[in-house]
């Protein structure tokens, strides 16, 4: 009988150290993969002569990871508020760096860098500064440039259309959206001829059903003399948009300018994109999550959701024993919105009760 006590009182002993390690073990997870925003592969040069400082080239890397993060995540017209942030204020948002393909070419010492910026630190620096960023999705968008001639009445889609031809030769490491130009196809070319009189008006779902894309920008382009009038249709999301803009003293011929003006038109769509995708820091929506401390997989994943989601601030375990885990978690965003994105991730939410559990 007291052997069996015995046994009994060890089962018990290493249930509870099971259980102290599982917590520390939890605990060392959510620190070591604490959220982060990262900039990967930037290569960065720096002359190697008799002045040449390695700190030169780690600072340098981290003000244009910097810089590359706000262009990335913030608008145009924020950018110009933080640009000139200066190097110790950056150094304070990193959580780790990574320098690899280090080569000398030509008395050129060059390094590529991986830069991470920790997610809560840096949306704290945004909220002082008074701008909402925004989350860093990628999205694939058809893009329809259509050139009208308003001096030989001519319309075109792909011959005769430079900006068709220039639209994806230089891209910024820094933008979001990809775009899908649609292919040389005789039909399309008819469709946009037979409504050349009224192209405005025109809505090209025709050519748009053609690539199982929801999202689009149609560009209409009007040149006249030397003036460029353009006018964007933006659909994208759901959201719709339409933007006109005007550019004097355009040499059709002149692929800088032309260039500078293709920058100028996808910065347009950029800051739209992330004016939908914008995080609310002033939103800080507190929410307690229970969930079954018995399965381990289900915990280390819905940690892992926890740190993919961006809209959660921090999150925190306030409770754990042998039954339940019982986290806090700060969320940008309503109460629907993080629902919707659990359930995205493989979670379901039971949210009768007070106390919300994941199924």
């Amino acid at each position: 009988m007291q052997f069996k006590k015995k046994i009994s009182n060890s089962n018990k002993l290493y249930i509870f150290f099971f259980y102290i390690v599982l917590f520390i073990n939890i605990i060392l997870i959510s620190i070591s993969s604490a959220s982060t925003f990262k900039i990967k592969d930037l290569e960065i040069s720096e002359p190697f002569d008799a002045n040449f400082n390695k700190e030169k080239v780690v600072n340098k890397a981290f003000k244009e990871a910097f810089i590359e993060l706000i262009s990335m995540i913030t608008t145009s017209s924020d950018q110009k508020k933080i640009k000139k942030t200066s190097i110790n204020e950056v150094k304070s948002l990193i959580d780790s760096f990574t320098m690899n393909k280090e080569r000398f070419i030509n008395n050129l010492y060059i390094v590529n860098f991986d830069v991470s910026f920790n997610k809560k630190n840096t949306l704290k620096f945004f909220e002082k500064k008074n701008i909402f960023p925004s989350i860093p999705k990628k999205k694939e968008i058809l893009l329809i440039p259509v050139f009208v001639d308003l001096q030989s009445s001519q319309v075109s889609l792909f011959n005769n259309n430079i900006f068709y031809d220039l639209w994806n030769i230089k891209k910024e490491r820094f933008f979001l959206l990809k775009y899908i130009l649609p292919t040389e196809d005789l039909e399309d070319v008819n469709l946009i001829l037979k409504n050349s009189d009224a192209i405005e008006e025109y809505d090209f779902k025709k050519i748009v059903k053609k690539y199982n894309l929801e999202d689009y920008i149609i560009v209409i382009i009007y040149k006249n003399f030397n003036e460029l009038n353009i006018l964007s249709k933006i659909q994208i999301n759901n959201y719709s948009k339409i933007e006109t803009q005007n550019f004097k003293d355009v040499n059709i011929d002149d692929d800088k300018r032309l260039n500078s003006i293709l920058i100028e038109l996808k910065n347009t769509y950029e800051n739209y994109w992330k004016d939908i995708n914008k995080i609310n820091t002033s939103i800080k929506l507190p929410l307690s999550i229970f969930l079954d401390s018995s399965n381990h997989k289900k915990i280390l994943k819905f940690e892992s959701v926890l740190d993919e989601i961006d809209l959660v601030f921090s999150y925190k375990i306030l409770q754990f024993d042998n039954k339940i885990i019982n986290y806090k978690i700060i969320y940008n965003g309503a109460p629907n919105k993080f629902i919707n994105d659990l359930k995205t991730k493989g979670f379901e939410l039971d949210t009768e009760n007070q106390n919300w559990k994941i199924k």
